[in-house]
């Protein structure tokens, strides 16, 4: 049996999230489908994580195994014709026996993208969550480094959240200017239910003069009657890259 990577990259508007679900349109649905009817065979998906309703992807990483000796273009191009337009195949790569990509994966890179412009953008609304106001780059900066390393990230994550675990590394927290758009680039371990989008909607509410940067402390320590801000919407927020272990990185 091939074991068969693709990273895939969609538009999640129009998605109820990544993964089967009895009564929504997921992604994981309609790639296992375009994958069926070129192999003539089912196909089930084991991607390197899960998104939520409304959340893209650059690249999220998924594999299969198949005993169909068909080239790997035939799994990007020959895929991506029975696709629709807001989800595509960007890549397909014979992996090593025993990989998967959701147990291998070392690391993960979120971004969330903020429209500080007074005036709403029809285009950047599907990508972006508009956010009036003067952001104070600062505070904002001054409470990413302290989300920095190894903490107990509990506050930030919302009810439903099957974690054993509320414990994270986050390598890096850096906020990328690029013109009206504000991107929260976050990169760790991995993360806990909506924890991005709870940091994000915290850190604008820091940005905004609503709450000190120190506040971020006092949710690490998980000081009774603090509370994060309000989770950010899903809009903004895209998987861009998953980290692999060197001895897979050519293969990536």
């Amino acid at each position: 049996m091939r074991t068969i990577l693709l990273l895939i990259e969609y538009d999640g508007t129009d998605f109820a999230g990544w993964q089967l679900q009895p009564n929504g349109r997921s992604v994981q649905e309609v790639v296992e489908g375009a994958l069926a009817a070129l192999l003539g065979e089912p196909v089930r998906l084991h991607s390197a994580g899960r998104t939520d309703a409304g959340v893209h992807a650059c690249a999220m990483p998924a594999h299969f195994t198949t005993a169909r000796e068909l080239p790997l273009r035939a799994f990007r191009d020959g895929v991506n014709r029975l696709l629709p337009p807001d989800v595509a195949v960007r890549e397909a790569c014979e992996m090593p026996d025993g990989f998967h990509a959701r147990f291998q994966a070392a690391g993960k890179w979120y971004r969330y993208t903020i429209d500080r412009r007074s005036v709403r953008s029809p285009l950047a609304a599907r990508r972006s969550w508009q956010v009036r106001g003067r952001l104070d780059l600062a505070a904002m900066r001054e409470a990413a480094a302290l989300l920095a390393g190894e903490h107990d990230f509990a506050a930030f994550r919302t009810s439903g959240c099957a974690a054993r675990t509320t414990v994270r590394r986050l390598d890096r927290l850096d906020l990328v200017e690029e013109e009206s758009f504000l991107h929260i680039d976050v990169r760790g371990s991995g993360f806990l239910r909506n924890m991005v989008r709870m940091l994000a909607g915290t850190l604008v509410e820091i940005g905004l003069g609503k709450r000190p940067a120190a506040d971020i402390a006092r949710l690490l320590a998980r000081e009774q009657g603090v509370r994060t801000g309000a989770t950010a919407p899903p809009q903004g927020l895209c998987l861009m890259a998953v980290d692999y272990p060197d001895s897979f990185q050519k293969s990536v």
